[in-house]
């Protein structure tokens, strides 16, 4: 990619950035101001109630850097490489919008999960309708190309899976914010690398608006009032754009991006340790009897701070994982198929798992937590 394109996508990142920076500060005299707290209950992990609409700031951030980049980005265009508006554009923020919207009522007045769930296979459709959905599985158990209502569904559950991944991690400090990251920053590499400029910025600037986020999730104090959660309207939108991401990614549009037959295994490994926990959980309330969809304290955080760790502890050995499968898969993926990677992978976080619940056992708690003393 050329330079120029180097200064707008870094240009994007630091507007959005700024406007995270300005926006956050306001939006918590907001929740002060109108009591509008995360309460403690059971499940949760902090004591006090914390305002929880930092996630409110990320849309509005992210389309005031792309709207402000953009013209500059067209002026200076060679004929032909202006940035313009298409059908899937309209219908991912169309999809996004609704999303957003979803999650800062749920943050407000709070909505029901099969409301959300509603909400978000409606969003989700909205991508292979408009032509956005999964057309390849690049050998991954043996199966290639895919006709499209198969894609269609794929796409759907996938975007909904995600989604819904991301915002059953945030459940301490930093984790959520610090998982998207991370694979925000691949996905931002990848698509650098494959010339997509618009998906670049639209990543740069998501990225921008996180790390503001994430200095006052992280280091702010509720003392000093400058700490802050994401809340619904936050990790659904960054699972939403994840999930948008994946499916982009992954679909096979050689008139688009170079033809890789990698994509796949790239595309899971950036994500992959919400979705095997999400996947982890459910499996353990079937185990139990539990309902699928029951509340506990058995999601990874969970289980690292039940072996003694504090929050920062657990949120860096956690995002550590997510390095490591990255890393692993990476070094893989040149001498094994996606079908090995895969297995691989599962073998893999069985045995985390596994080694994580001896160091429970040894503080003599229960590896598995409904809503507990």
């Amino acid at each position: 990619m050329m330079d120029i394109h180097v200064i707008y996508i870094a240009g994007t990142l630091l507007i959005s950035m700024v406007c995270g920076l300005i926006s956050i500060p306001l939006i918590i005299n907001f929740c002060y101001k109108h009591n509008i707290f995360d309460m403690p209950t059971a499940r949760k992990v902090h004591k006090r109630g914390i305002p929880r609409l930092g996630g409110v700031c990320f849309l509005p951030s992210m389309l005031a850097a792309i709207l402000a980049v953009v013209p500059m980005l067209n002026s200076h265009s060679e004929t032909g490489n202006e940035v313009t508006i298409s059908l899937w554009s309209c219908m991912f923020f169309l999809s996004l919008a609704l999303i957003y919207s979803t999650g800062l009522t749920d943050d407000i007045v709070g909505l029901g999960p099969k409301t959300k769930l509603g909400v978000q296979i409606l969003a989700a459709s909205f991508l292979p309708l408009s032509g956005l959905y999964i057309n390849n599985l690049y050998g991954l158990f043996g199966i290639h190309e895919i006709p499209y209502w198969i894609g269609f569904a794929i796409t759907v559950f996938m975007i909904v899976f995600i989604d819904n991944a991301m915002n059953l991690i945030d459940g301490i400090d930093g984790l959520c914010g610090g998982v998207a990251l991370i694979a925000l920053s691949g996905f931002l590499y990848c698509f650098m690398c494959s010339g997509m400029l618009v998906y670049s910025m639209l990543i740069a600037a998501m990225i921008g608006v996180l790390c503001s986020f994430l200095y006052f999730n992280v280091f702010g104090t509720v003392e000093n009032k400058r700490k802050i959660f994401m809340g619904d309207s936050g990790s659904l939108t960054i699972g939403f754009i994840l999930g948008f991401l994946w499916v982009k990614f992954c679909m096979s549009t050689p008139k688009e991006m170079p033809f890789r037959d990698d994509s796949i295994v790239i595309s899971f490994s950036l994500i992959i340790v919400p979705l095997l926990d999400v996947v982890r959980v459910s499996l353990v309330r079937l185990m139990h009897g539990k309902p699928i969809f029951s509340a506990d304290k058995n999601h990874i955080h969970h289980k690292m701070l039940r072996t003694g760790m504090t929050q920062h502890q657990a949120l860096a050995a956690i995002l550590a994982m997510c390095i490591t499968f990255i890393a692993v898969n990476m070094l893989l993926i040149t001498v094994v198929s996606a079908t090995v990677i895969a297995i691989t992978d599962i073998v893999l976080w069985v045995a985390i798992q596994q080694i994580i619940n001896i160091f429970i056992r040894r503080k003599g708690k229960s590896v598995f937590n409904p809503i507990e003393q």
